[in-house]
């Protein structure tokens, strides 16, 4: 075994001592004094080196500056007085460099603290990219990346909002408040106000219906919304509509105000395919989890909104990709209407080829899940899942769920899994129902890209829903793709990205209710004498508590 002399492993230990000053690093002692005495010598000494090269630099630019002519005098000394900046601004940085963790101290974060919003990052801290005295990571182009904050991210309107898309939920509860919103709309914003076509055939909105052929309890009802249905009359003719499936609003609409549950917020993720307009959800509905804005002053919130007083956070949604047999994937040109041109719980594959052929190649975005099913076979599903392009695991169950972190506290959370923040970048992968105890659910990044497929020893076909919607069959040799989407849904907060999650979480959920414990002083009295009378008074005290 060749070993290195004591004169080549000081050679080697000043070699490192220079990358480090290379690079910047801080160099960290070593045990022995001898190894901080030779630290402190080579600093010394780069240091003096480093001051001789910059005084060389100053007596080869002034000879320059003594040479050039009278008419480009004063372009040089621009030009040296900017290279003695750069060479002053080099020398000072790794002397600065040492007091950067005296900048962050408690007082700075106190003062700093009366203009920021947040004095902590949601984001990860960036990792220390050195290991050890020798590794470090490598450098290359896909390194450099950065990530705003997202407590920063906030609402800003680079021109004013004209168009504002209004989705109500199909309810008579709600006839109220959407006539109030849609007149404060047009009257005092002067904004253009689109809805769905079928609101202008609601029966409660119209004044042409045979009231004869109806029942006695709508007849009540009808009479009962006469004023609102007045209301909405007056302002018919100004409003305009669009029908599902059928009309495109890319880039029609600025904003959008849903009022209902959360419903309505997976409705308008399916209108837009592409880039969605800031999302502003009133909970007019059963549980509300995404909607945090409450319709008792939607003029004041609103008007909040519309000036740019507003934080996001932004849900992202997947992209799903469903591939038959033997089909080529082509590429799309553009995103179309994808969710009614497909007939439900469709049998056959041949049964709407033409719509099928655009939700294969464009693909659907979903907010909530993707959800792989048995459907109606009384056999256990069988799916192969591939995490970018390597087999990960099978599953043997009733199915699979491809979450957003939306959607882990819909039907994921139903299913097991952890219930994630939307800011958090990651997908969900939820097995139901395993026949497996060992199966729990995992988290991936939300960069790769998951292929499910049928696997080829299944006794039966599965079925595909994309949020509760067109579900398709999935047949062997059939596969789908799911990966992260660059279209995120921009949800408008009431408070901001914490409070609004975590009070959903409490009043939606009731996530951790639980009946407070009693604390000792309560019961130590009685429980001093351990009689059998005592604990018959516990029992009674448990009784009378409940």
């Amino acid at each position: 075994m060749a070993c290195r002399s004591d004169v080549d492993l000081a050679t080697l230990h000043q070699h490192r001592l220079e990358e480090r000053w290379h690079y910047g690093l801080a160099w960290n002692a070593v045990h022995s004094s001898q190894a901080q005495r030779q630290q402190q010598q080579l600093t010394r000494s780069h240091y003096s080196e480093l001051q001789s090269v910059v005084s060389e630099q100053r007596q080869r630019l002034s000879k320059k500056l003594s040479e050039a002519s009278e008419s480009n005098r004063c372009k040089s000394s621009s030009k040296v007085k900017e290279n003695i900046a750069n060479n002053n601004q080099q020398r000072t940085q790794q002397t600065t460099d040492e007091d950067d963790d005296d900048y962050f101290s408690a007082n700075t974060r106190r003062r700093r603290s009366g203009t920021w919003p947040r004095t902590r990052s949601l984001n990860a801290p960036s990792p220390f990219q050195q290991f050890g005295p020798c590794g470090r990571i490598m450098k290359n182009s896909a390194m450099v990346m950065q990530i705003q904050d997202p407590a920063s991210q906030r609402l800003t309107w680079y021109k004013p909002p004209l168009t504002v898309l209004v989705i109500k939920k199909k309810d008579s509860q709600v006839l109220l408040p959407f006539v109030q919103l849609v007149e404060w709309l047009v009257q005092e914003k002067n904004m253009v106000v689109w809805v769905e076509s079928a609101v202008l055939e609601d029966k409660l909105l119209r004044n042409d219906v045979k009231l004869e052929q109806e029942s006695a309890k709508f007849r009540q009802v009808h009479e009962y919304y006469s004023s609102v249905r007045s209301r909405f009359l007056a302002l018919r003719e100004r409003l305009v509509t669009f029908k599902d499936g059928r009309d495109d609003l890319t880039d029609r609409i600025d904003f959008i105000v849903c009022l209902g549950g959360d419903g309505t917020l997976l409705y308008a993720s399916q209108l837009f395919q592409q880039s969605v307009p800031p999302v502003m959800a009133f909970y007019l509905g059963s549980l509300g989890f995404l909607t945090p804005f409450q319709c008792d002053n939607f003029q004041e919130q609103v008007t909040n909104v519309l000036e740019g007083h507003a934080a996001l956070t932004l849900r992202s949604r997947l992209r799903c990709c469903l591939h038959r047999k033997g089909e080529r994937r082509k590429p799309s040109n553009n995103l179309q209407r994808l969710y009614n041109g497909v007939e439900a719980n469709s049998s056959t594959k041949g049964s709407s080829n033409s719509n099928n052929n655009l939700v294969y190649n464009d693909g659907i975005l979903v907010l909530n899940e993707v959800v792989i099913n048995r459907g109606p076979s009384p056999y256990l599903s069988n799916i192969d899942i591939f995490l970018d392009g390597k087999y990960i695991t099978s599953v043997q169950g009733d199915g699979l769920i491809v979450s957003t972190p939306t959607g882990s506290t819909a039907y994921a959370a139903a299913a097991g899994a952890s219930m994630i923040h939307p800011s958090v970048p990651a997908i969900l992968v939820t097995p139901i129902c395993p026949h497996s105890l060992s199966f729990r659910p995992i988290v991936v990044p939300a960069g790769v890209e998951l292929k499910i497929s049928i696997s080829p020893d299944s006794r039966n076909t599965s079925r595909v829903s994309f949020d509760g919607r067109n579900d398709l069959e999935l047949s062997h040799g059939d596969s789908l793709r799911v990966t992260t989407s660059i279209y995120p849904v921009p949800s408008i907060c009431a408070q901001d990205q914490i409070s609004d999650w975590f009070d959903s979480l409490a009043e939606g959920l009731h996530w951790n209710v639980r009946k407070r414990q009693k604390c000792l002083d309560e019961l130590s009295d009685l429980t001093a004498s351990g009689s059998e009378e005592t604990f018959d008074e516990i029992d009674n005290l448990k009784i009378y508590d409940a």
